[in-house]
């Protein structure tokens, strides 16, 4: 297929995704009665306003709290867009407004509300609030497309045939223009590794693309962070892009301290504290014409309430001055307008680096905005329609991410299994294996730990740093057991509705050797040395009732800060010192099902840095591949027990 075929298809996969979104949705929202969306989840129901202030940007924001289904499990959290809604006389409720959450505590939700005023209905009936539907995420990666297949005889046209087509890549500017021997650059460079250097050259030498490959562990936020540094000293002002505002706030973070001035694109609630400083919103707030631009915004009010104290069946006198005072609110608008417009763009054009969401870099005040460079961490992740978004944008792409770990999540089976979970990382490094370079030393987990993935993902070609190298929580203890639950009779069980699953038997057991594992260190020396933790697990259910046991642990219910049970998606970007996982398949057919997704286990084993515990059923396992390979690295290296053992 040419480039425009492809990103027809890809037009195409898009809108399957939506229509699975937008029928989770309905299904979820739209077609069920108030008392069932508050038992799913969707909705909160009835809730309490327990104030309203006025945050960044001068807008207001809400605390709701439910004092119902006080231990329902919601899909409420930072970012997603929610209605609250006024429910007075028990139909179905009719005044609402929209908003974004801030963040969910316990029982209470901030949202920071679309538009200027607090609704006057807040205070008269029980209030609720829904989880929405985010259309123009989908509507911005639509026009996105579009726009690359239509492209011709242009930069944007030039970067389709690279990434899609069958142009190769310029590659490498001339000698005499590399930094090498810059005083910034040394600086840089002094404390990263070979490979990460290289990496480094390969950023600021690509005239068209390059891809950072960063397996786990091997220091990618560090050599990108390094690298936006140095571009931005030879051009001026670089785009950063991710698929998630988590993972823009960390570079946001990283990036201001190397002193770079960074301005934030989005919403300020989706935003974490750390970086709301960061915010165009928060910026402008500080600009010294700040001040100018509030009290004409103050001026313009005072102005729009007296007009609206005339009615319409004054006299000639009263219309007049009525008019006149609507034209100087109006004038007064313009003025401010024309205000914000000034600051916003002085705020942009002083900024080193501009940071978003892929989707967020569609925002109307970056526009029109040109950048030499953009750069894409987290690429693995991300959808290939967001990221053309930014690309739109730029003349240079760096992109960053490991296509061995976690792919995006798509809803609609039918649009991943026709293509859309492959990523323009992916098809890109596929395609032009001499643009890529990969970074090889990592600095997380015991040697034993990471020469599994080395050799199944990475051609054998990682090595343990020597500061982790042989790190373990204890002398003479294995880096690695893996406990066959195989013959043992542990079955797997499938909960009638959610149809997660389940398997009780090798939950308790592994909570019984995480136990273990804490009387052999102490509890107190476990303590004083914050050793973290994480367990690990594929199905909700099992993390369900993982939670349980450990709660009803007197092991470990004194460690729960220090301990995180959860499916591997929670897991990505970070480390524990001790991971235990707990496969869960074990029947008579030997599916592994959702375990087919070999990237998922990857992450979950790379993330332990002394101790990684797994436990399954080697009869189920050892259908799949990847699973017999495992097997007999364990036991090959003496990581191997059986559960008859025990």
């Amino acid at each position: 297929m040419t480039s425009q075929q492809q990103l027809e298809k890809t037009l195409e996969l898009i809108k399957l995704e939506r229509q699975a979104d937008l029928e989770q949705y309905r299904q979820k929202v739209l077609m069920r009665s108030l008392t069932q969306r508050t038992k799913d989840g969707v909705t909160w129901y009835p809730v309490r306003l327990n104030k309203e202030y006025i945050g960044t940007g001068e807008r207001i924001i809400v605390e709701l709290e439910r004092h119902h289904n006080l231990d329902q499990p919601h899909s409420f959290s930072s970012g997603k867009l929610v209605s609250v809604f006024c429910n007075a006389s028990g139909k179905p409720e009719k005044e609402h407004v929209n908003g974004v959450v801030n963040y969910v505590r316990e029982n209470v939700v901030v949202v920071t509300l679309n538009g200027d005023d607090l609704p006057d209905w807040i205070d008269h009936g029980q209030l609720g609030v829904d989880v929405m539907f985010d259309e123009m995420t989908y509507k911005e990666m639509e026009f996105a497309i579009k726009s690359i297949i239509k492209a011709e005889d242009n930069r944007a046209a030039e970067l389709r045939e690279i990434f899609l087509g069958g142009t190769k890549s310029t590659q490498k500017i001339k000698n005499d223009q590399r930094p090498s021997t810059s005083i910034q650059y040394q600086e840089s460079t002094k404390l990263l590794n070979a490979s990460q250097v290289k990496a480094i050259d390969h950023i600021l030498e690509t005239e068209d693309v390059a891809f950072i490959h960063g397996p786990p562990g091997t220091g990618k936020t560090t050599t990108l962070v390094q690298g936006i540094l140095l571009t931005t000293k030879k051009e001026g002002q670089v785009l950063v892009c991710t698929p998630s505002n988590a993972a823009i706030d960390l570079l946001v973070e990283k990036l201001t301290e190397q002193n770079l001035n960074v301005v934030r694109i989005g919403h300020p609630a989706r935003v974490t504290e750390q970086t709301l400083s960061k915010t165009l919103d928060a910026r402008i707030a500080t600009h010294s014409n700040f001040s100018e631009l509030r009290n004409l915004r103050k001026k313009m009010e005072q102005v729009r309430a007296q007009a609206s104290k005339f009615k319409r069946n004054f006299g000639y006198s009263e219309k007049e001055q009525r008019r006149q005072l609507k034209e100087e609110a109006r004038s007064l608008k313009s003025d401010a307008d024309m205000l914000e417009f000034y600051i916003i763009n002085d705020l942009l054009e002083a900024a080193d680096v501009i940071c978003s969401t892929l989707v967020g870099s569609s925002h109307p005040v970056i526009r029109g905005r040109k950048f030499k460079t953009v750069f894409i961490d987290e690429a693995a992740q991300s959808l290939e329609p967001a990221c053309w978004i930014p690309i739109l944008k730029s003349q240079r792409v760096v992109l960053a991410g490991d296509h061995f770990q976690l792919p995006p999540t798509i809803k609609s089976n039918d649009a991943a299994r026709e293509g859309l979970s492959v990523t323009l990382f992916e098809k890109g490094i596929a395609k032009h294996p001499e643009m890529a370079t990969m970074l090889r030393v990592q600095y997380r987990m015991h040697e034993a730990i990471m020469k599994f993935s080395s050799k199944y993902f990475y051609k054998n070609e990682l090595e343990a740093h020597s500061s982790v190298k042989t790190e373990l929580l204890r002398p003479n203890q294995l880096p690695i057991d893996f406990i066959d639950t195989a013959g043992c009779g542990y079955a797997e069980r499938q909960d009638p509705e959610t149809l997660s699953r389940f398997n009780l038997e090798e939950a308790s057991l592994l909570i019984n050797q995480v136990e273990k594992l804490v009387e052999e260190i102490g509890l107190e020396n476990w303590v004083q040395e914050n050793i973290s933790m994480g367990i690990i697990t594929p199905y909700r259910a099992q993390v369900d009732h993982l939670h349980k046991l450990a709660e009803a642990s007197s092991l470990l219910e004194p460690l729960h800060k220090l301990v995180t049970i959860n499916t591997v998606d929670a897991f990505q970007g970070q480390e524990r010192d001790v991971i235990a996982i707990s496969f869960v398949r074990s029947n008579e057919k030997a599916e592994v099902g959702f375990l087919g997704d070999i990237r998922r286990t990857n992450v979950a084993m790379t993330r332990a840095r002394k101790k990684l515990i797994m436990i399954g059923d080697s009869a189920t396992l050892g259908a799949h591949p990847f699973y017999i390979e495992l097997l007999e690295y364990v036991q090959a290296n003496g990581f191997y027990r059986s559960a008859f053992e025990i």
